[in-house]
């Protein structure tokens, strides 16, 4: 690793990067462009090749099987069956595809199963102009989720689960020998937290932030721990059940069960959030730690621990662009 850095949106501006509007994400590129370039010039980041994450709940994701073909039937195959599952119409949006079982053969002995993605061409084009205001060099966009595989899984074999607690939204992805086989985004995150506590307690969303970060869902029986916990185990269940909807699925669809779930995201941390987790499913749960697999210097070993899981997909951007 050569250097990193992060800024809060906070610090920048009033209003915040994201806000929704029918379902679309909006992206404010002045503004993320003006972020990027005080980062890259505080940490001194020379380089301008980039790969841009796109958060997930602005991409669609489905599986679908298809009868044996070659490869060259298999992109029009693709397209034709895309546009019974995509809710746009394939003009507006960029698909790409990989085969999650089978193979492309011209003897056509083995169906296929196809994992799809479409983004919205309308993000893809704020995102390239993101980049052309901050002067860097776009190599590629890619989903969140592939950032998270990347830079987590390494050589685990086993069914894994990756849990991704952002501000905005929860995404829920099941993995398998290094393959997405399945993954689901909706909307209870960090910032629905935070508004909980805010509401509840009476108090200003900052001080609220700093409360959920400091008690989080910790057994406690004084106040305002116990209050806190109280506001916000509603909300951690909802996260629960939505991992137990996707982990059926996979169970009815596969026959399979997952043997382990990576906890990322800067909601991670909550306190008390790995042992709920543990305590509720029964398997093994591991916060995500996408610097253990980087050589970097040894003083930085501590602080990278602290806080790596909020660093798991812009990690694993970096390493697609080192492929």
């Amino acid at each position: 690793m050569e250097n990193y850095g992060e800024i809060s949106a906070q610090a920048l501006y009033q209003r915040p990067f994201r806000t929704f509007e029918k379902s679309t994400l909006l992206l404010f590129a002045e503004d993320i462009s003006r972020a990027i370039k005080a980062i890259t010039e505080e940490a001194k980041i020379k380089t301008r090749r980039t790969v841009f994450s796109i958060p997930d709940f602005s991409s669609f994701f489905t599986s679908f099987e298809l009868p044996p073909m070659t490869r060259e039937e298999l992109s029009q195959a693709v397209r034709y069956e895309a546009r019974q599952y995509v809710p746009l119409p394939l003009a507006e949006v960029t698909l790409d595809w990989q085969i999650i079982e089978g193979e492309v053969s011209d003897q056509r002995k083995t169906k296929l199963k196809i994992l799809l993605v479409a983004v919205p061409n309308e993000i893809i084009n704020q995102y390239r102009k993101i980049a052309e205001i901050s002067g860097l060099e776009l190599q590629a966009l890619e989903a969140e989720v592939f950032g998270l595989l990347r830079s987590l899984i390494g050589e685990e074999k086993r069914i894994v689960i990756l849990v991704d607690i952002g501000a905005q939204s929860t995404t829920c992805s099941i993995i398998e020998k290094r393959i997405l086989k399945m993954s689901y985004s909706f909307d209870m995150a960090g910032n629905e937290l935070t508004a909980t506590i805010s509401k509840g307690l009476g108090i200003d969303y900052n001080e609220a932030e700093d409360i959920k970060e400091k008690y989080g869902i910790l057994p406690a029986v004084e106040s305002p721990a116990a209050e806190v916990r109280e506001l916000l185990l509603p909300l951690v269940d909802v996260i629960l059940k939505e991992i137990e909807k996707i982990s059926q699925n996979f169970y009815l669809t596969e026959g399979k069960e997952a043997q382990k779930i990576f906890l990322a995201g800067a909601s991670a941390y909550l306190p008390g959030l790995k042992e709920y987790f543990q305590d509720h499913f029964k398997k093994e749960i591991e916060i995500a730690n996408p610097f253990s697999h980087i050589f970097y210097p040894p003083i930085l070993e501590k602080t990278l621990k602290e806080m790596g899981s909020p660093y798991a997909i812009a990690v694993g951007m970096a390493l697609r662009g080192l492929e």
